[in-house]
Protein backbone atom coordinates (compact mmCIF):
# COMPACT_ATOMS: atom_id res chain seq x y z
CA UNK A 1 0.00 0.00 0.00
CA UNK A 2 1.31 2.96 -0.77
CA UNK A 3 1.88 6.00 2.08
CA UNK A 4 0.57 9.54 1.58
CA UNK A 5 2.69 11.99 0.98
CA UNK A 6 3.30 14.63 2.92
CA UNK A 7 2.20 17.42 0.10
CA UNK A 8 -0.96 15.02 -0.41
CA UNK A 9 -1.69 15.34 3.23
CA UNK A 10 -1.26 19.24 3.66
CA UNK A 11 -3.50 19.33 0.26
CA UNK A 12 -6.64 17.13 1.54
CA UNK A 13 -5.88 18.85 5.23
CA UNK A 14 -6.86 22.20 3.21
CA UNK A 15 -9.72 20.64 1.20
CA UNK A 16 -10.97 19.07 5.00
CA UNK A 17 -10.78 22.73 6.45
CA UNK A 18 -12.59 24.14 3.76
CA UNK A 19 -15.54 22.01 3.48
CA UNK A 20 -15.47 22.50 7.57
CA UNK A 21 -15.96 25.89 6.57
CA UNK A 22 -18.50 25.33 4.10
CA UNK A 23 -20.72 23.81 5.99
CA UNK A 24 -20.63 26.20 8.88
CA UNK A 25 -21.50 28.68 6.32
CA UNK A 26 -24.05 26.61 4.45
CA UNK A 27 -25.97 26.91 7.90
CA UNK A 28 -25.60 30.25 8.13
CA UNK A 29 -26.89 30.58 4.60
CA UNK A 30 -30.06 28.46 5.21
CA UNK A 31 -30.71 29.90 8.60
CA UNK A 32 -31.10 33.61 6.42
CA UNK A 33 -33.77 31.37 4.15
CA UNK A 34 -35.46 30.93 6.78
CA UNK A 35 -35.69 34.23 7.97
CA UNK A 36 -36.75 35.38 4.23
CA UNK A 37 -38.81 32.98 2.87
CA UNK A 38 -41.13 34.97 0.41
CA UNK A 39 -36.99 35.58 -1.30
CA UNK A 40 -35.71 32.35 -1.69
CA UNK A 41 -38.93 29.86 -3.62
CA UNK A 42 -37.45 26.15 -3.35
CA UNK A 43 -37.60 26.32 -7.18
CA UNK A 44 -34.90 27.49 -8.22
CA UNK A 45 -33.01 28.27 -4.80
CA UNK A 46 -32.93 24.61 -4.21
CA UNK A 47 -30.35 23.04 -1.71
CA UNK A 48 -27.84 22.56 -4.31
CA UNK A 49 -27.69 26.25 -4.68
CA UNK A 50 -27.15 26.96 -1.05
CA UNK A 51 -24.29 24.38 -0.64
CA UNK A 52 -22.77 25.76 -3.87
CA UNK A 53 -22.39 29.40 -2.51
CA UNK A 54 -20.69 28.48 0.59
CA UNK A 55 -18.49 26.05 -1.10
CA UNK A 56 -17.31 29.21 -3.79
CA UNK A 57 -16.59 31.40 -0.73
CA UNK A 58 -15.23 28.81 1.57
CA UNK A 59 -12.92 27.22 -1.56
CA UNK A 60 -11.94 30.96 -2.46
CA UNK A 61 -10.40 31.93 0.84
CA UNK A 62 -9.30 28.43 2.68
CA UNK A 63 -7.34 30.09 5.01
CA UNK A 64 -10.43 32.20 6.67
CA UNK A 65 -12.74 31.13 9.06
CA UNK A 66 -16.10 31.11 8.24
CA UNK A 67 -16.78 34.34 10.88
CA UNK A 68 -14.89 35.98 8.23
CA UNK A 69 -16.45 34.54 5.45
CA UNK A 70 -19.63 35.28 6.36
CA UNK A 71 -20.09 38.46 5.06
CA UNK A 72 -18.98 37.47 1.74
CA UNK A 73 -21.18 34.21 1.59
CA UNK A 74 -24.60 36.77 2.89
CA UNK A 75 -24.09 39.22 -0.25
CA UNK A 76 -23.58 36.53 -2.55
CA UNK A 77 -26.97 34.69 -1.44
CA UNK A 78 -28.81 38.24 -1.39
CA UNK A 79 -27.19 39.08 -4.81
CA UNK A 80 -29.16 35.89 -5.80
CA UNK A 81 -32.60 36.71 -4.81
CA UNK A 82 -32.02 40.60 -6.22
CA UNK A 83 -31.01 38.69 -9.42
CA UNK A 84 -34.43 36.62 -9.34
CA UNK A 85 -36.33 39.44 -8.63
CA UNK A 86 -35.08 41.99 -11.03
CA UNK A 87 -33.77 39.67 -14.03
CA UNK A 88 -36.78 36.89 -13.95
CA UNK A 89 -39.90 38.57 -11.87
CA UNK A 90 -39.98 41.93 -12.78
CA UNK A 91 -42.14 42.53 -14.96
CA UNK A 92 -42.30 46.23 -15.85
CA UNK A 93 -39.69 49.38 -15.92
CA UNK A 94 -41.54 50.53 -12.46
CA UNK A 95 -40.91 46.92 -10.62
CA UNK A 96 -37.19 47.57 -11.75
CA UNK A 97 -37.06 50.78 -10.70
CA UNK A 98 -39.08 50.21 -6.93
CA UNK A 99 -36.58 47.78 -6.53
CA UNK A 100 -33.29 49.98 -7.30
CA UNK A 101 -34.86 52.46 -5.39
CA UNK A 102 -35.67 50.78 -2.67
CA UNK A 103 -32.26 48.96 -1.79
CA UNK A 104 -30.65 52.14 -2.58
CA UNK A 105 -33.04 53.76 0.30
CA UNK A 106 -31.91 51.02 2.29
CA UNK A 107 -28.31 51.11 1.86
CA UNK A 108 -28.09 55.16 2.66
CA UNK A 109 -29.83 53.98 6.32
CA UNK A 110 -33.42 54.19 5.78
CA UNK A 111 -35.55 51.35 7.91
CA UNK A 112 -36.64 48.84 5.14
CA UNK A 113 -40.58 48.51 4.97
CA UNK A 114 -41.73 45.74 6.82
CA UNK A 115 -43.09 44.51 2.57
CA UNK A 116 -40.03 44.48 1.27
CA UNK A 117 -37.66 41.50 2.16
CA UNK A 118 -35.13 42.09 0.13
CA UNK A 119 -34.25 45.64 1.70
CA UNK A 120 -34.69 43.46 5.25
CA UNK A 121 -31.99 41.10 4.33
CA UNK A 122 -29.93 43.83 2.85
CA UNK A 123 -30.36 46.15 6.07
CA UNK A 124 -29.01 43.35 8.30
CA UNK A 125 -26.22 43.51 5.51
CA UNK A 126 -25.34 46.89 6.16
CA UNK A 127 -25.86 46.69 10.24
CA UNK A 128 -23.47 43.85 10.01
CA UNK A 129 -20.70 45.27 7.94
CA UNK A 130 -21.27 48.89 9.99
CA UNK A 131 -19.36 47.19 13.12
CA UNK A 132 -16.31 47.00 11.21
CA UNK A 133 -14.07 49.99 11.96
CA UNK A 134 -13.42 50.60 8.57
CA UNK A 135 -17.05 50.75 7.70
CA UNK A 136 -17.32 54.17 8.39
CA UNK A 137 -14.46 55.70 5.94
CA UNK A 138 -15.48 53.34 3.57
CA UNK A 139 -19.41 53.14 3.50
CA UNK A 140 -19.78 55.82 0.28
CA UNK A 141 -17.52 53.22 -1.38
CA UNK A 142 -19.76 49.87 -0.34
CA UNK A 143 -22.64 51.95 -1.68
CA UNK A 144 -21.65 53.20 -4.95
CA UNK A 145 -20.32 49.20 -5.80
CA UNK A 146 -24.20 48.71 -4.77
CA UNK A 147 -25.31 51.50 -6.93
CA UNK A 148 -23.24 50.18 -9.94
CA UNK A 149 -24.32 46.64 -9.47
CA UNK A 150 -28.03 47.86 -9.56
CA UNK A 151 -27.61 49.85 -12.40
CA UNK A 152 -25.92 47.51 -14.42
CA UNK A 153 -29.26 45.20 -13.95
CA UNK A 154 -31.49 47.26 -14.75
CA UNK A 155 -29.69 48.67 -17.96
CA UNK A 156 -29.28 44.45 -18.66
CA UNK A 157 -33.67 44.64 -18.01
CA UNK A 158 -33.64 47.47 -20.74
CA UNK A 159 -31.60 45.69 -23.41
CA UNK A 160 -33.73 42.16 -22.47
CA UNK A 161 -36.60 43.88 -23.26
CA UNK A 162 -36.13 46.01 -25.76
CA UNK A 163 -34.65 42.94 -27.39
CA UNK A 164 -37.99 41.33 -27.50
CA UNK A 165 -39.51 43.97 -29.53
CA UNK A 166 -36.47 43.83 -32.40
CA UNK A 167 -34.31 46.03 -31.24
CA UNK A 168 -30.91 44.84 -31.72
CA UNK A 169 -29.13 43.28 -28.75
CA UNK A 170 -25.85 45.44 -26.93
CA UNK A 171 -22.39 44.40 -28.86
CA UNK A 172 -20.29 42.05 -26.81
CA UNK A 173 -17.96 44.77 -25.93
CA UNK A 174 -21.01 46.88 -24.52
CA UNK A 175 -22.17 43.79 -22.66
CA UNK A 176 -18.60 43.29 -20.43
CA UNK A 177 -18.72 47.27 -19.93
CA UNK A 178 -21.96 45.99 -17.99
CA UNK A 179 -20.50 43.39 -15.98
CA UNK A 180 -21.43 45.12 -12.61
CA UNK A 181 -24.71 43.03 -13.12
CA UNK A 182 -22.39 40.18 -11.65
CA UNK A 183 -22.27 41.01 -8.39
CA UNK A 184 -18.83 39.72 -7.45
CA UNK A 185 -17.03 43.23 -7.01
CA UNK A 186 -19.85 44.43 -4.30
CA UNK A 187 -18.99 40.75 -2.41
CA UNK A 188 -15.38 41.55 -2.83
CA UNK A 189 -15.80 45.67 -1.43
CA UNK A 190 -17.90 44.13 1.30
CA UNK A 191 -15.50 41.12 2.17
CA UNK A 192 -12.51 43.43 2.46
CA UNK A 193 -14.68 46.11 4.49
CA UNK A 194 -15.49 43.61 6.95
CA UNK A 195 -11.81 41.97 6.91
CA UNK A 196 -9.89 45.64 7.65
CA UNK A 197 -6.97 45.06 6.70
CA UNK A 198 -4.90 48.34 6.14
CA UNK A 199 -2.24 47.21 4.01
CA UNK A 200 -5.48 45.79 1.50
CA UNK A 201 -7.35 48.55 2.43
CA UNK A 202 -4.72 51.28 1.82
CA UNK A 203 -4.87 49.78 -1.98
CA UNK A 204 -8.32 49.75 -2.02
CA UNK A 205 -8.91 51.42 -5.13
CA UNK A 206 -6.45 49.40 -7.16
CA UNK A 207 -7.98 45.95 -5.94
CA UNK A 208 -11.78 47.49 -6.99
CA UNK A 209 -9.78 47.77 -10.65
CA UNK A 210 -8.81 44.27 -10.59
CA UNK A 211 -11.80 43.02 -9.19
CA UNK A 212 -13.42 44.46 -11.89
CA UNK A 213 -11.63 43.28 -14.40
CA UNK A 214 -11.79 39.84 -12.45
CA UNK A 215 -15.55 40.11 -12.75
CA UNK A 216 -15.24 39.99 -16.65
CA UNK A 217 -13.85 36.81 -16.61
CA UNK A 218 -16.55 35.40 -14.66
CA UNK A 219 -19.20 37.27 -16.47
CA UNK A 220 -18.29 35.42 -19.67
CA UNK A 221 -17.19 31.63 -17.49
CA UNK A 222 -20.90 32.06 -16.29
CA UNK A 223 -22.37 32.57 -19.56
CA UNK A 224 -20.81 29.31 -21.43
CA UNK A 225 -22.08 27.21 -18.54
CA UNK A 226 -25.52 28.93 -18.73
CA UNK A 227 -26.23 29.38 -22.11
CA UNK A 228 -29.32 26.64 -22.70
CA UNK A 229 -30.46 28.31 -19.50
CA UNK A 230 -30.54 31.50 -20.62
CA UNK A 231 -32.42 30.87 -23.76
CA UNK A 232 -35.23 29.15 -21.96
CA UNK A 233 -35.34 31.92 -19.06
CA UNK A 234 -35.55 34.87 -21.39
CA UNK A 235 -32.10 36.28 -19.94
CA UNK A 236 -29.02 37.34 -22.57
CA UNK A 237 -25.89 36.01 -22.89
CA UNK A 238 -22.31 36.90 -23.99
CA UNK A 239 -22.59 33.77 -26.61
CA UNK A 240 -25.70 35.31 -27.77
CA UNK A 241 -23.76 38.44 -29.34
CA UNK A 242 -20.33 36.80 -30.51
CA UNK A 243 -19.31 34.41 -33.40
CA UNK A 244 -19.17 31.32 -31.05
CA UNK A 245 -17.68 30.18 -27.59
CA UNK A 246 -14.00 30.05 -29.33
CA UNK A 247 -14.24 33.91 -29.02
CA UNK A 248 -15.39 34.14 -25.74
CA UNK A 249 -12.45 31.43 -25.02
CA UNK A 250 -10.50 33.73 -26.75
CA UNK A 251 -11.73 36.94 -24.58
CA UNK A 252 -11.38 35.22 -21.36
CA UNK A 253 -7.45 34.60 -22.13
CA UNK A 254 -7.08 38.49 -23.00
CA UNK A 255 -8.58 39.27 -19.39
CA UNK A 256 -7.07 36.77 -17.27
CA UNK A 257 -3.88 38.14 -18.46
CA UNK A 258 -4.82 41.47 -17.87
CA UNK A 259 -6.03 40.57 -14.44
CA UNK A 260 -2.25 39.31 -13.59
CA UNK A 261 -1.07 42.69 -14.86
CA UNK A 262 -3.22 44.22 -12.77
CA UNK A 263 -2.74 41.93 -9.60
CA UNK A 264 1.02 41.47 -9.66
CA UNK A 265 1.90 45.47 -8.01
CA UNK A 266 0.11 44.00 -5.13
CA UNK A 267 1.17 40.63 -4.76
CA UNK A 268 3.87 41.71 -1.86
CA UNK A 269 1.83 44.55 -0.76
CA UNK A 270 -1.78 42.41 0.10
CA UNK A 271 -1.09 38.67 -0.88
CA UNK A 272 -4.23 37.05 0.52
CA UNK A 273 -6.46 39.89 -1.76
CA UNK A 274 -4.57 39.00 -4.55
CA UNK A 275 -4.39 34.97 -4.37
CA UNK A 276 -8.37 35.62 -3.06
CA UNK A 277 -9.10 37.14 -6.69
CA UNK A 278 -6.83 34.82 -8.60
CA UNK A 279 -8.61 31.64 -7.11
CA UNK A 280 -12.05 33.25 -8.19
CA UNK A 281 -10.98 32.90 -11.58
CA UNK A 282 -10.11 29.14 -11.05
CA UNK A 283 -12.25 28.26 -8.83
CA UNK A 284 -14.77 29.62 -11.16
CA UNK A 285 -13.28 28.13 -14.39
CA UNK A 286 -13.75 24.35 -12.47
CA UNK A 287 -17.07 25.24 -11.39
CA UNK A 288 -18.59 26.57 -14.50
CA UNK A 289 -17.09 24.13 -16.96
CA UNK A 290 -19.37 21.23 -15.04
CA UNK A 291 -22.48 23.18 -13.57
CA UNK A 292 -23.87 26.93 -12.40
CA UNK A 293 -25.55 27.62 -9.48
CA UNK A 294 -29.25 27.89 -10.45
CA UNK A 295 -31.66 25.43 -9.82
CA UNK A 296 -34.81 24.74 -11.99
CA UNK A 297 -37.71 26.33 -12.48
Amino acid sequence: MTKPTGDALRAARECGAAAAVSAELQRDLRACRDAYPALFPARPFDSALFSAVAQANAFGAPWASADRLRVASRTALWIFALDWLLDYMAKSREEVDRLVRGCLEVADGAPPPRDFPLGGFLAELRDGLAAAPAFTELEAVWREELRRMLSAMAREWDWKTAAREGTPPPTLDEYLDNADNFGSSFVNVSHWIRGGDPAALGRLDELRAASGRVQRVLRLLNDLATYERDLAWGDLNALMLCSGREEIAGRVGVLVDGCGELLEPLRDVCPDEVVYLERQIGYSMGFYGITDYWGGL
